[in-house]
């Protein structure tokens, strides 16, 4: 038997390497490279001074092809792997670790279910994911040193899975280590801290998540109203575009490596920027199950309803080839069985209506005004997100999420709830005029930082006990009350000042922190010289982060090596078990930890009075994923921070089997946009636009990043024409 099942395994491989070495010269003939040539041919790429790709089609589905023709030259390897995660097939390129990963994936949508999805889609949408693949496909033709891992070819129905925005979004939140233990095991892994089986951010990872601010002309310098663009995702994980066609799209922003839609941006009327809103739209069902006859019910109400059962077979790598695990996997009403909580399974729901979320995704880009934006998130479909707004007609605009189930509020459903009783089951959605949003407050500021929408408005923010509290569990964060200060005090701002402001230096957590340990020293008096001269660094900080600070370089260490091994209680949340640290802990567990510090810096870095900048460093050696950090090649000081101590200009490092800690999470595409008869913008992209350590746009940006020194955006066409650097059509050596 395992002779046998050693030829069907070669026979896999070698039919699976004939497939992907046939499917270019399949597509060298016929309808298809005749579509592909004529779209080319009407599509023109500009690329500028740093390479960003300005692309120019007649239709909407022209520039799609572009787009993704142009983001495939920067990045292909990011392009597949999107994929190869959202479709389920990661597993058959990094090996049988990701299998459960490619499991959840296809728990929410088959290939089928994407096929028919697609099929059901309006002819327009239905031109642009054919645009999409189309654009890669050609791309993949025309260069052939090009060696995908997997994907060979990429299909029209492929964006179904990709469709709400962020890559990951709401599915990430499924423990893929549940899935495991229960299609794996069979085994119950019970409740998280929390409550639920949920994945929540642990306490110092940097926040995944995003600055935006609206500012209404009656504070900038032209009367016009801004916006700040600043997510903090991954380095490298969207890379900076502009899309323009003759039927009205010209949009310029952030795209998510694959998608055919600026995910972050703006046209000439209006500017979007998405936040993570936390809210509470992802709830899991406990189901009571039965079996008869060899079939499985679940009880709902006085009904016992049949479970619906599926086959999936996923394929995944190994040292010796590519083997196959086959899975029978169960879905309620509710959704998908991800897990088991004791003799109960768990059914996880969440929004999944791709071809909505898609139109939505899409047509956002080209709205024109506060009445049709509000129109647009009518489809509400934008789940994970809030989103920051405003528009050349002066208006500023937050939507604290967007889609919202409605549900009984008896009910508490940050734990799982019983599915078998219909009284939580969600009752249709909210409307939009039911959510929490802020529309042109009279102080004409908005802020969203990932905290609670309460205080978005200072003062003209939405009240807490008007809306059901699943609307909005997030707390305040210390980049909210940064920000919350610095708004209030802004005035006559011009995009630079608007820079300024969104990379303020100081840094609130340490504002209540250090306090408490200065008191703690000046109480104990501790007969340690070299203690002595560090508080006496802490005691005069300003709580600025700089290059040069020494005193954050001991604040960020201190404050690190409390939260992993203080007595604070794991119930506090972050701001909370700060101000425990300032003020509750023992005066002697604080200097015993800050004493720690001090080695600490001392062992690493030669002396505990080490500038953050030397500590705190930017590289960029190679194209790949997962990057890889070497102290003793070159690198940029940093003088950045940490989100999680209120830096607005958010750089989350860490050391990787490293003395030094290098960033790779945190500000990577931001923009500032000022509206008015013509739009203007400045940006900046963390190391640069290319993937290729070969590309001169690799690293071009990376002392600008660490300089703050934005560049201008080229959004009409005499500008982007001024900085031309190459102009081809797909296909065509640049």
């Amino acid at each position: 038997m395992r002779q046998i099942h050693k030829n069907i395994t070669a026979f896999v491989l070698l039919l699976s390497f004939l497939v992907s070495c046939s499917v270019r010269e399949q597509v060298t003939s016929g309808q298809e490279l005749k579509r592909w040539k004529e779209q080319a041919a009407r599509v023109t790429i500009v690329r500028d001074d740093f390479g960003v790709p300005h692309v120019y089609g007649k239709t909407d589905a022209d520039a799609v092809f572009g787009l993704l023709y142009a983001q495939c030259e920067d990045d292909f390897n990011r392009v597949e792997r999107n994929y190869l995660w959202a479709i389920g097939r990661l597993a058959e390129v990094e090996g049988e670790e990701m299998l459960y990963s490619d499991l959840r994936a296809r728990l929410y949508m088959s290939k089928e279910e994407a096929i028919q999805n697609y099929e059901r889609s309006p002819e327009w949408l239905k031109a642009l994911c054919l645009a999409f693949a189309d654009g890669i496909n050609y791309y993949l033709l025309t260069h052939p040193e090009v060696k995908p891992k997997l994907l060979t070819r990429f299909e029209p129905w492929m964006p179904m899975y990709f469709s709400e925005g962020s890559i990951g979004g709401d599915i990430e939140s499924i423990s893929t280590a549940r899935v495991k233990a229960f299609y794996e095991s069979d085994k119950s892994m019970g409740y998280l801290p929390k409550g639920s089986g949920l994945l929540k951010p642990g306490m110092l990872e940097e926040p995944k998540g995003s600055n935006g601010f609206t500012i209404s002309g009656k504070h900038t310098a032209s009367g016009k109203a801004m916006l700040l663009i600043n997510p903090h995702t991954s380095f490298f994980f969207r890379g900076e575009v502009h899309a323009v066609s003759e039927e009205g799209l010209n949009a310029y922003g952030a795209v998510t490596w694959g998608q055919f839609f600026i995910y972050q941006g703006f046209n000439e009327k209006t500017g979007w920027m998405h936040t993570s809103a936390y809210t509470d739209v992802i709830d899991e069902f406990e189901e009571t199950i039965t079996k008869e006859e060899g079939k499985l019910f679940y009880k709902y109400g006085t009904e016992k309803r049949p479970v619906t059962t599926s086959q999936v077979t996923l394929s995944y790598k190994t040292g010796e080839g590519v083997k196959q695990k086959m899975f029978t996997t169960y879905k309620t009403h509710h959704g998908p069985i991800t897990h088991q909580n004791g003799d109960k399974w768990v059914a996880t729901a969440l929004m999944w209506k791709p071809v909505e979320a898609l139109t939505q995704s899409f047509i956002r880009t080209k709205q024109s005004n506060l009445k049709e934006f509000n129109q647009m998130m009518q489809m509400r479909t934008n789940s994970s997100n809030g989103t920051v707004y405003a528009d050349a007609d002066g208006n500023i605009a937050y939507y604290h999420g967007n889609f919202f189930p409605r549900r009984d509020t008896s009910f508490d459903y940050t734990k799982p709830v019983d599915g078998s009783n219909p009284k939580t089951d969600w009752q249709g959605l909210h409307p939009l005029e039911e959510t929490i949003r802020i529309i042109n407050p009279p102080n004409g500021w908005i802020q969203n930082c990932n905290s609670t929408p309460f205080t978005g408005a200072g003062e003209y923010s939405p009240k807490k006990e008007d809306y059901p509290a699943y609307m909005a569990p997030a707390p305040e964060n210390f980049r909210g009350v940064h920000a919350i200060r610095l708004l209030k005090k802004a005035d006559n701002l011009t995009l630079d000042k608007l820079i300024r402001l969104a990379y303020d230096p100081y840094l609130p957590a340490f504002e209540v922190l250090i306090p408490g340990l200065v008191k703690a020293y000046d109480t104990q008096k501790p007969n340690d010289p070299k203690l002595k001269e560090a508080i006496e660094v802490m005691r005069r900080w300003d709580y600025a982060v700089s290059k040069e600070s020494v005193a954050m370089s001991l604040a960020h260490f201190y404050a690190t090596n409390l939260f992993k091994s203080g007595s604070a209680p794991k119930s506090l949340a972050l701001m909370d078990r700060v101000a425990y640290y300032a003020n509750t802990a023992p005066a002697q567990e604080r200097l015993d930890v800050f004493a720690q510090t001090v080695a600490q810096l001392e062992k690493d870095f030669g002396q505990w009075n080490t500038p953050w900048g030397e500590i705190n460093r930017f590289q960029r050696l190679t194209g790949d994923i997962k990057p890889t950090f070497n102290d003793a090649l070159p690198s940029i000081p940093i003088g950045m921070a940490s989100g999680n101590w209120g830096a607005l200009a958010s750089f989350g490092s860490a050391a990787y089997n490293t003395k030094r800690l290098y960033g790779t999470l945190g500000n990577s595409f931001v923009a500032v946009v000022e509206f008015g008869e013509k739009v203007k913008a400045k940006s900046l992209l963390a190391g640069g636009q290319s993937g290729d350590p070969a590309s001169p746009h690799f690293n071009d940006q990376a002392q600008r990043y660490a300089d703050v020194q934005f560049k201008d955006v080229a959004y009409y066409r005499e500008d982007v024409e001024k900085r031309a650097k190459a102009t081809y059509h797909p296909g065509e050596k640049h």
